[in-house]
């Protein structure tokens, strides 16, 4: 049996407006196992966003425990949490995220300058994931140089370069074409099958049908939690 790569016991999480409370997640209990690829869907005001932040160590649960790598990661304060980011979560996020005046290598290397890598070492782990992803030829280019496709290339390389234990891609393909959405759907599932826990967010039933699982939101709670028997596994079509 693979073991849990991460826990949530009852997450609950509110917003106060004064003295009002609005409940946004209302007691989420969920497993997600090591080399997982699931897939997080629901729709607007679900609470999916909500979610995925608290996945993410973006924001902390108002109750419930969440369990990362084995550490209680629910209470943890804002400095400990940063760094558990930056080691064990790569994010992908639809927007891209990449820094206009660097290139690709330069915002790729970018979160190991956080972790004390010397230049050298940074500058050979870029380039492997940036050919991992087939960007040999676009290492020097800006991201005002590169197509919507190669910018979340970019943005994906740079969610691998810390070797993270769950890679966690928000929306990935929502500023896509179909094409290129394949394409990127088709580098997440060559992550996956590498050893790398994924975990997509998404509101597209054609991008869920490339995870194993996916886990439906609604009003707060989960609604389904569905193994994909049948998941797409090639991406590109013929």
């Amino acid at each position: 049996m693979a073991s849990s790569i991460l826990q949530l016991e009852n997450i609950r999480k509110s917003y106060f407006l004064g003295k009002q409370e609005l409940p946004v997640l209302k007691g989420i209990s969920l497993d997600i196992f090591k080399n997982e690829y699931v897939a997080l869907m629901g729709p607007s005001g679900s609470g999916k966003s909500t979610l995925m932040n608290i996945l993410g160590c973006l924001d902390s649960p108002t109750g419930g425990r969440y369990i990362l790598n084995g550490k209680d990661v629910s209470r943890m304060p804002d400095d400990d949490l940063a760094a558990v980011r930056n080691r064990d979560i790569g994010f992908v996020f639809q927007q891209f995220n990449l820094l206009p005046r660097l290139t690709a290598l330069e915002n790729v290397a970018l979160p190991l300058i956080y972790s004390g890598v010397s230049k050298k070492e940074r500058i050979e782990r870029a380039e492997g994931v940036l050919s991992k992803v087939k960007l040999e030829d676009r290492m020097d280019h800006k991201p005002n140089e590169l197509s919507g496709g190669q910018c979340q290339r970019v943005a994906i390389a740079r969610a691998l370069i810390n070797n993270p234990a769950i890679i966690l891609a928000d929306e990935p393909t929502g500023n896509l074409d179909s094409k290129t959405s394949y394409e990127i759907m088709d580098i997440l599932g060559k992550i996956h099958a590498d050893g790398n826990t994924v975990i997509l967010v998404t509101h597209e039933e054609d991008i869920s049908a490339f995870a194993h699982r996916v886990v439906r939101l609604k009003d707060g709670l989960i609604e389904t939690d569905k193994r994909n028997e049948k998941p797409v596994l090639s991406s590109l079509p013929s």
